[in-house]
């Protein structure tokens, strides 16, 4: 990623407005054109030598808007322009003359434009110094210009932020580069990137925030800095994410790479966490069938967080997780306050009738008394007002008469009555909610309160979603009797949004091992983690356990567990796979009660133990042992009844069901009245309850 300049030679020492190439390590700093030229030749040169693609972005435009190339030089043809101005620029690293070609391409049409911007001490005929009495037979700005807040137009060839100098000293450049690689080099948008090296086009105040973000903690050039993070961003781009950014038509004027799209490259300038061990999910040799709860004691010892810690405005943060414990950055209250409307005066006040002379004025919330109050005087004060020195307790305004500058009230009233000491909810520096809690509306009211601006939380997890199997379709009318509709994906994406969670839905995908494998491979690159349902089992049509089988890491924990089949856990390309039953009755109950705690310690969070009451049965059962039961229950008073039959295949089930009721690993014979383990779905559905310090 290059950062051209339009002026002259910037000498030794590096600073700001010369050339920086970053690309992705240390950025090379280059003080002229000339310097730069010879740079990108020996660049060029060694990827074709040794076979490497190259992309390399200039943050000035390709192109100038519509109906300028063919007034210039009879062809509505960027290169065209490239050609012209590489024949007329001259460069040295003392002197150009782009402000005098500029002023000759003014005398060639009407009016006083399109260039303006003289930024030499020197007159130029026909180059206006400022844009006053200015006229412009072509469009001030391309359609990229309009689209991207902040940039400038590049008619402009002087001033800060101006690109018009940069384009008439960079194209030259650019055109001499193709000359010298003939048919090596594509430019975008113009040609296809079927070519060993591309020529792209970039505006680096795309990453404002992040550019921003880096120089706050590290410091540095600003022009440095944002080479070498746009350099990172698009070189960790999924390939179809940068696929999505080159999908641009714009033949004459050009585009700014990841223009519309800021949000990917956001998200992709952020650094990732370091992933999981290829064995995390491996069980001890010799195991066969799993109790649930050894089960679940493997995976909290295997995982650990993947998603890495940002600082949140504090308006942003509900449902994140905390990646640092908190304290109070001052006392709450920060002053003694009044808990009620009343009058305010030195106390305690014995036994009987009292009378106290009224001060003049009154303490306000927010606007407090500026003095002090004698002894046997009071003042009047509101809700949540300051209390003035000489005042520690407060008659509430219902107990009193006011007359004559007085007021009369009827002890006795304990010292401290009606007021609140500074710091009795929180003293500064107090422990208030600890690393891993997941933040709810009432903490942010907690962190305001006392001082927090922003919180250092963990980013979202972004879990992928992929349905398997030929006979899934989305609900259509009129479908054939061996379709099924895809029941998981809608009770699976939107499960996880309820655990505060980014969804990356990757549809469905047929029983056919490249269409499963070109899926896993999205995920790899765009989540955290990986959940499917279906095809996780051993038959001929199970292609997700064989695909990671052969090519991924499986670890097929065959679970104790009713309803539910195998449970498929994995890796594949170092995120981790939970393959689920397609089964949704078996999909749910696996989700909530493997996928729940895993995915919630990867977002930085304790192992999520469900709330688990004891409550009567309303129902009879005998169970055998050697397996755990999950039975959809419904909570009925003070009762829990279960769904009149077991069979995995009734969805409706999930519906009418409030909870679930798990019975142990044991045998058990339930009738009414027997205590059993309800889990209720209020709980499941959510993130994991409160973590707080005191």
């Amino acid at each position: 990623m290059v950062d051209w300049s339009g002026g002259n030679d910037t000498g030794p020492r590096p600073r700001a407005d010369a050339i920086w190439i970053g690309d992705g390590s240390a950025p090379t700093y280059l003080r002229s054109r000339a310097l730069a030229e010879e740079h990108l030749t020996a660049e060029i040169d060694a990827a074709l030598t040794s076979g490497t693609r190259l992309m390399i972005g200039f943050d000035f435009p390709f192109g100038y808007p519509s109906g300028f190339a063919s007034a210039l030089t009879g062809q509505a043809d960027p290169f065209s322009v490239w050609a012209w101005l590489a024949d007329r620029i001259t460069d040295t690293p003392r002197a150009n003359n782009r402000f005098d070609v500029a002023a000759s391409i003014n005398a060639l049409f009407p009016g006083s434009g399109p260039f303006w911007g003289n930024g030499l001490k020197r007159d130029i005929p026909g180059l206006p110094r400022t844009k006053a009495g200015y006229s412009n037979p072509f469009p001030d700005r391309r359609a990229a210009e309009a689209r991207a807040k902040g940039a400038f137009t590049l008619w402009q060839l002087s001033g800060a932020g101006s690109v018009g100098s940069q384009a008439l000293m960079g194209l030259p450049v650019l055109h001499r580069l193709r000359a010298r690689f003939p048919g090596q080099i594509s430019v975008w948008p113009f040609e296809p990137l079927d070519r060993p090296v591309a020529f792209v086009e970039i505006w680096p105040s795309l990453m404002a925030d992040a550019v921003r973000r880096a120089l706050a903690v590290d410091g540095g050039i600003k022009d440095a800095v944002q080479v070498t993070i746009l350099a990172r961003a698009l070189s960790s781009l999924a390939p179809a994410a940068l696929d999505r950014m080159l999908d641009v038509s714009a033949p004459e004027e050009g585009w700014i790479l990841g223009l519309g799209h800021e949000a990917a490259l956001a998200e992709a300038a952020r650094p990732s966490a370091p992933r999981l061990s290829n064995d995390c999910f491996a069980l001890p040799p010799g195991v066969d069938w799993l109790p649930v709860a050894d089960a679940l004691a493997h995976l909290e010892n295997a995982l650990r967080p993947v998603t890495l810690a940002e600082t949140v405005p504090l308006a942003l943060a509900a449902g994140r997780i905390l990646a640092q414990p908190v304290s109070a950055l001052r006392a709450h209250p920060p002053t003694a306050n009044s808990a009620v409307d009343g009058y305010g005066f030195a106390g305690p006040a014995p036994d009987g009738p009292q009378r106290l002379s009224l001060l003049p004025g009154r303490s306000a919330a927010g606007a407090p008394f500026s003095g002090p109050v004698p002894p046997g005087h009071a003042l009047r004060i509101l809700t949540g007002a300051a209390l003035p020195p000489g005042v520690d307790t407060v008659v509430l305004d219902e107990d009193t008469t006011r007359a004559s500058g007085e007021i009369a009230f009827n002890g006795p009233l304990k010292r401290g009555a009606n007021a609140r000491a500074a710091g009795e909810d929180s003293q500064p520096g107090a422990p208030l909610l600890l690393q891993g809690h997941c933040l709810t509306a009432p903490d942010l009211a907690l962190l305001a309160s006392t001082g927090h601006a922003s919180v250092s939380a963990h980013r979202p997890l972004r879990v992928a979603v992929l349905s398997t199997g030929d006979e899934l379709s989305d609900p259509v009318p009129e479908a054939a009797p061996h379709v099924t509709f895809d029941a998981n994906r809608p009770m699976l994406s939107a499960l996880l949004r309820g655990w505060g969670m980014e969804v990356i839905d990757l549809g469905r995908a047929p029983d056919d091992r490249s269409a499963i494998t070109s899926a896993f491979t999205r995920a790899s690159h765009e989540a955290d983690a990986l959940i499917t349902s279906g095809g996780a089992s051993a038959g001929d049509e199970d292609h997700v356990s064989a695909l990671m089988r052969d090519t991924g890491r499986l670890h097929h924990w065959r679970i104790a567990l009713k309803p539910g089949r195998p449970l498929a856990l994995g890796q594949w390309e170092g995120i981790p796979v939970f393959g689920l039953p397609g089964n949704p009755v078996a999909a749910l109950v696996c989700a909530l009660i493997f996928a729940r705690p895993a995915l919630f310690r990867l977002s930085g969070a304790p192992w999520a133990e469900p709330a688990r009451l004891t409550l009567p049965a309303a129902f009879t059962k005998s169970k055998k042992p050697g397996r755990s039961e999950y039975l959809r229950a419904r909570l009925t008073d003070g009762a829990v009844s279960v769904f009149p039959s077991e069979g995995s295949g009734r969805i409706s089930s999930l519906s009418w069901a409030t909870g679930l009721v798990e019975l142990p690993h044991s045998a058990a014979t339930i009738t009414p009245g027997t205590p059993v383990t309800y889990l209720p779905f209020s709980d499941l559905f959510s993130p994991p309850g409160p973590s707080s310090s005191g």
